[in-house]
Parts: structure tokens; sequence; C-alpha cells
């Protein structure tokens, strides 16, 4: 006999071993219809998801898995990146596959073909995967022997699927997935047939190197989306033309913020009113650093390579990092901050009671990011972080940790960002530091959480080399995700570096560090602030707080007062003092996304008054300036 259990703690048993199609339909016929894969637990074994043709031998817990689920979604999207392979295959039978995995949103496939493919051959290729869809072919699961496998797509011509296959270990086993005429190497799980794939698109075709490595061939990268319903597909299509329209490059040209050109790739030219975007991002976040207990400290650009060498860097990170030379000795340009803020906190002795310290840093760094990964403000070579590091005690650990999460819930607030999803990162394979230590490192991070009543995920080996992370990722105005603070616990770098303090006994121990950044990179911070708000920035952040427009000449001085005497008061006013009509001020003005627009006239200049427009063409009406002052002042105190 078998046992099943499922997830509301209710058993079935079975007389041998059975399919979790068996199972599902068991339960009920629509169930069994529905399901797309399986979550199968067998003992203290991590859960595994598997295809609904997966048999079960012994006693197991089991969820059966439908569209519903994320789990289902995936299993969708992956079936989906194979149908598409199946399609090209149908249509250009002489282009190759290569690999074709699950993303945010959708899935893609890489090819190799003679020609690049058009706009035309999507729809073709498309159209081809709604008739191959249709046909609802079972999707089965095949084990081959390595070899065996490699011969097969070889003769076929498939000479990437063989160099991948002949990259695994001969001993473990080869999954091939076949549908009608189409077979290909896959881990699985999939769809039990190809009719479960029902609402699908064809997005793009972009170029990307065979293993990522530009020395090889440059694929054809062929991007899709994949959804549960239609109405699913049809709002993240929807949000797609949303993000277009709030494109930071876009905006930052009809702004005049900023531009990127060829010769500096992957970093920014910072126009005047960009400028003044970025000064009051920073001047706010200098003084989060002085009301919270942090010193601002400035460490190097460049440092000795045998500096990065002895923080786990160089062999962790190398391929990151820029390199220079002078005098027969090799520098590395800072990826990161980290290294220098202990050489600050190496250049004194401090005894427990001065714990914690708290450094902070807007810290340039550069990163050798490859140029195909650059994305505007979003993946820059070049930026600054709000980079800073706290030297505390164990038992300091959790309580700053705790308050760290509460101020950055504030931060946020204060940019328009009101959701925060928490992930904690556990420990990669590759990685400094015993397993001790890390666990200590874990169980801080996640109980400062628990202590704060933030529900959080586990991210299983997503964790820095040298410490486990909390990363706090923000939703936008359209339902994006960014992932932007993090805070990592560090055992080994101090030890490494020899930071002390001196504890209560007169006795010299190692501080834990905590590498902490609430916006991360200021260049992408800045990026997301102007998708979330499209431009239209709150007026505290707003580079042109208030412009002050004249109807006539009559009245072009008491504009020019008006401004005067809002930029004495600390505002980022200007006045319009041109001879165009005021309608056509207005509107430049508003398609600038200006906060106010100030209108005088005549009437206006003998009252002492102020006729008030904010954006969305919203009247205010006419009032007394002192009366538009304390109105201005309040919005940008409150930070509304």
């Amino acid at each position: 006999m078998v046992q099943i259990t499922l997830p509301d703690g209710s058993k079935r048993e079975f007389p041998g071993p059975v399919t979790v199609a068996e199972v599902a339909h068991s339960i009920g016929t629509g169930l069994g219809r529905a399901a797309l894969g399986g979550r199968v637990t067998i003992g203290d074994a991590e859960p595994k998801l598997v295809d609904t043709s997966y048999t079960i031998g012994q006693d197991a817990q089991l969820a059966i898995v439908t569209a519903k689920d994320k789990d289902g979604l995936d299993l969708i999207r992956h079936s989906t990146a194979h149908l598409l392979a199946y399609a090209v295959k149908e249509l250009f039978p002489d282009a190759q596959v290569t690999i074709g995995p699950v993303i945010d949103n959708g899935f893609y496939y890489d090819f190799s073909y003679k020609r690049p493919f058009t706009p035309e051959d999507l729809q073709a290729i498309e159209k081809k995967m709604t008739e191959l869809a249709r046909k609802n072919e079972t999707v089965t699961r095949e084990e081959w022997l390595r070899d065996d496998a490699v011969k097969f797509f070889k003769g076929i011509g498939e000479d990437y699927k063989a160099e991948i296959i002949a990259s695994i270990p001969s001993n473990e086993t080869i999954s091939l997935y076949r549908e009608g005429d189409f077979i290909d190497l896959c881990r699985g799980p999939h769809v039990p047939s190809t009719g479960h794939l029902k609402v699908f698109k064809l997005m793009k075709v972009a170029g990307a190197y065979w293993r990522g490595d530009s020395n090889n061939e440059m694929l054809q990268r062929i991007y899709g989306t994949a959804w549960a319903t239609k109405e699913d597909q049809a709002a993240y299509l929807t949000m797609l033309e949303e993000a277009e329209r709030r494109d930071h490059r876009r905006i930052g040209r009809e702004l005049d913020l900023f531009h990127f050109q060829e010769e500096a790739p992957g970093l920014i030219f910072w126009h005047p009113k960009g400028w003044i975007l970025w000064q009051q991002v920073e001047q706010y976040m200098r003084a989060v650093y002085r009301d919270n207990g942090y010193q601002e400290v400035k460490a190097p650009q460049i440092l000795d390579l045998s500096l990065w060498k002895k923080t786990g860097h160089w062999d962790n990170y190398a391929e990151n990092m820029f390199t220079t030379e002078s005098e027969n000795r090799v520098y590395g340009l800072k990826p990161m901050n980290c290294p220098g803020h202990v050489q600050i906190y190496n250049a004194g002795l401090h005894s427990y009671r001065e714990l914690p310290i708290r450094y902070g840093e807007f810290g340039q760094c550069h990163r050798n990011e490859p140029s195909g990964s650059l994305h505007g403000m979003m993946r820059v070579r070049g930026f600054t972080q709000d980079d800073g590091h706290i030297f505390c005690t164990e038992d300091q650990l959790q309580d700053e940790c705790a308050a760290f999460t509460a101020l950055l819930k504030k931060v946020y607030a204060d940019f328009g960002f009101g959701e925060i999803l928490y992930k904690v990162a556990t420990r990669p394979e590759k990685r400094i530091g015993s397993d001790e230590v890390w666990d200590k490192a874990e169980q801080a991070l996640m109980h400062s959480l628990e202590r704060t009543g933030c529900e959080y995920e586990v991210t299983p080996g997503e964790g820095a080399f040298y410490g486990p992370k909390i990363e706090y990722t923000l939703k936008d105005a359209i339902g994006r995700h960014w992932q932007c603070g993090t805070i990592q616990v560090d055992f080994s770098m101090p030890q490494r570096l020899g930071a002390e303090y001196v504890d209560a006994n007169d006795q010299r121990r190692t501080p834990v560090m905590l590498h902490r950044a609430i916006l991360g990179s200021l260049e992408r911070f800045i990026g997301m602030l102007i998708e979330n708000h499209a431009g239209a920035m709150p007026a505290w952040l707003a580079p042109e707080q208030v412009v002050v427009c004249c109807i006539s000449d009559p009245s072009a001085d008491y504009a020019a007062e008006v401004a005067a005497s809002l930029v004495k008061q600390g505002f980022r006013a200007s006045p319009d003092l041109r001879g165009e009509k005021i309608t056509r001020k207005i509107r430049e003005h508003s398609m600038q996304k200006v906060p106010y627009i100030l209108v005088v006239g005549d009437k206006e200049r003998e009252a002492g008054t102020v006729a008030v427009r904010g954006r969305g063409n919203a009247d205010h009406g006419v009032m007394p300036l002192d009366q538009f002052i304390a109105r201005l002042k309040h919005e940008i105190e409150t930070r509304a």
C-alpha cells in the first residue's frame, strides 16, 4: 500500500505505486484535467516538483500543481519555451536549438540560424505554436544514456545540444522530453500535453553569445511571454506599454536630465537639471546618516591588489573588477566600499563602549559589467552607492538589523514606495567562513525580520560569498519589483583584515561587520524614481519646483519679482518672461512636468497674488503669494 498525504492533511491509500495524475483524478475529474504537475515530499527530503506522469512508490506528501500556482505558471512557461523550439524546427529545419529557460514573466530560447529572424518570422512561428498546441500532443519524459544522447543529437545536426549533453557527467541520468516529432534535452518537469499551452506571445529577437562568451558565435534569442489566462496576459502587455511610456531613458532625454554615449559605455553624463535631482536624493540620504548615528567617511578609489586578495574579492569577483598599474604595482578600482571602511576602522583602537560604529559613504564604484547587460541607469559600470558599514558585537547584531529595517521602511515611504518584499539569501556554494559562522549569521537576519513583524522568503544559495543578506525589494506604481536595499552579515572580512575592539575584560575581539545599503546604486534608484513617478517628481525632488509665467510684457517685472522671492526663500524657481502666448508657456512647462506654474497678469500684479496651476491641469485658483509659499513649504516638508 502507498499512502498519499494531501495539503489539507487528508490521506489516500493506493494498492501500489501511483502516478501524480492518478492521484489528481482520484480527488476529482476537474482536478485531474487541470493538473500540470505535483510537489512530492518523501520523508524529510525537500519537496520535488515533478511531472504528472511521475510514479510515487512509497508513502509521501503530495500537492497537485495547477495553473493557479506559481510553480504551475513556471511549468507553462518552461513548456512554452519548448513549444517555441518545436515550432522553429517545423518551419526552419536547418535551425539549431540551444537553451531555453524560464525568466521573469516569460521565457526565451536561443537558436543558431543562417540568417536573422524577421518580425514576419516571429508571426509565423507564433502561428505554428498555436497549431501545435491545439493538437494537444502528449509530452513524455525519456531517460537516455549520455553517450547515446550525444550520438543522437549529433546525428540530427544539433551540435550545440550534443555539446551540452557531452559536458554532463557520464554517471548522471539524461532526461529528454518528446512531443510529437520534437525531442529536446531537459530536466523537466513539463505540462502533460501541449493543449495546456493556450496563452502566449512572442515579444522580440535579440542577440546572445553561445554560453555568454563573446568569443563564441552570436545566437538569436527569441523572447516570449506565457500566462494561465488571457486576462493575465492582457494586464501584463498593458503594463509593458505603461513601462515604455515611463522608460527613464526616454524621460531623461525629454526632461533634459542626462544622456549616454558610445564613448563612455555604462556611464552617465548628468545635465544641470538631472544633477539637481541627484543632489536632492544625496542630501536627503546625508540627513538620514546624520540623524541615525552614522559618521560619513570617504575611502580611496583604488587599492593595491594585495588588499583585494586578503578580503577574498580577487578570488571571487576578479572578472567584475577593473585594474590599473603604476610603478610595477597592480591596483583594483573599487567595485565596493567595504575594504576601505575596514581600513578606516583599523586606524584606531576601539573599545566595546564605542560600538556600534556606523560608517556611511557615497562611494563611487566601478564594475566591469558585460556590455550586453548594460541598461540605461539600471545597469551601469560606474555608480555611487549609499554604502554603509556597521561594526558591532554579536550581542548587538539583531538590534542593528531590526533598526536598519525600520529605517529603510521610512526612507522608501518618503520616496513614494509603500510596498516592500523581504528575502533572506543564504550561503552560496562558493563562500568563505565556517558553517558555524554562517548558521549564526543566517539566524540573526531571520530573527531580526521576525522581531519587526516582516514576513520573508528564503532564497537558498543567493547570499554573498562572505555572508548572508536580507534583500529588500520595492513594488512600483505599475506593479514591477525592484531589488534595492540590502543588509549583509559578515564575520569573515573583519577577521581577515585584522579589525578588533577591546571587550569588557580587556581582551581583543573581532567585531561583526554589517554591510548595508538603502538605495543601493544612486543611479539605479533615480532611474526607478523617474519610472515610478513617470518623470513627474514630487515637489521636494523636482529639479524645478515652480515656473512663474507672465501673461504680457507689463506683468513681466512682477513675474521676475515673484520668482526672485521664491528663490530667496530656498525654492527652485524661475521666471518665463518670453513674449509667447500664455497657453503655449503653460503647455511647454506642463510637458516638463513642473509641479507648479504660477500665472501673473495685471490683476495679480496689482493685488500681489498669483494664479496657481498644478500638474495635470489642476487649477488651484488665485491666492496671495504668502499663501502659496506656505502651501509649497508644507508639501516639501511632508514630502507629499
